[in-house]
């Protein structure tokens, strides 16, 4: 009850609690990703790497936070460790829900997998995976180069679907 109250009498003096929002307001002109991975050097490079493509970054601590931005908004691009939140031999949510997304929704969004075991840029791999891009571990120096190029590249192939489907209304 006052919890209710306190936010009650944060939007009547003005300022607005989003404490209860999944994120805060994202410009809807930009592009947009999730970052899920743990190991803050990592974490840092792909951001890094994403800010200088002009894309919104959101970083997910746990994989039901991470669940929770998905419900709520279509990402541009996922970045997500292949033990993100989970332990060796369980199911990765995060994986596991873009695999089940329908096709107008998951073409609109590039899918990174970063794998300490498979090797960078393995296509066969990646849709074995349900990803568009893995990008090994002990390569993610190059991550801001391997990037551009791969979501220029995607960008690039699904234009006329894209443009369909917002002609079509359906996104």
């Amino acid at each position: 009850m006052s919890e209710e109250k306190s936010t009650l009498d944060a939007t009547r003096s003005g300022g607005i609690d989003y404490s209860g929002r999944p994120f805060g307001y994202l410009n809807p002109d930009s592009e947009t990703a999730m970052i899920c991975e743990k190991d803050p050097a990592i974490r840092d490079e792909i951001s890094k790497a994403l800010k200088a493509l002009n894309i919104d970054v959101v970083e997910p601590t746990s994989f039901k936070e991470a669940l929770r931005y998905l419900r709520f908004h279509i990402f541009n691009v996922i970045v997500v460790d292949e033990n993100f939140d989970t332990s060796v031999g369980e199911v990765n949510y995060v994986l596991h829900y873009t695999e089940n997304l329908i096709m107008p929704i998951r073409r609109q969004t590039f899918v990174v997998l970063i794998s300490e075991t498979y090797p960078t840029m393995d296509n066969m791999r990646a849709y074995n995976k349900s990803v568009n891009l893995i990008i090994n571990k002990k390569e993610i120096a190059e991550a801001a180069l391997i990037l551009k190029k791969e979501i220029a590249e995607d960008s690039d192939f699904y234009y006329l679907f894209k443009e369909n489907l917002n002609k079509s209304g359906k996104i």
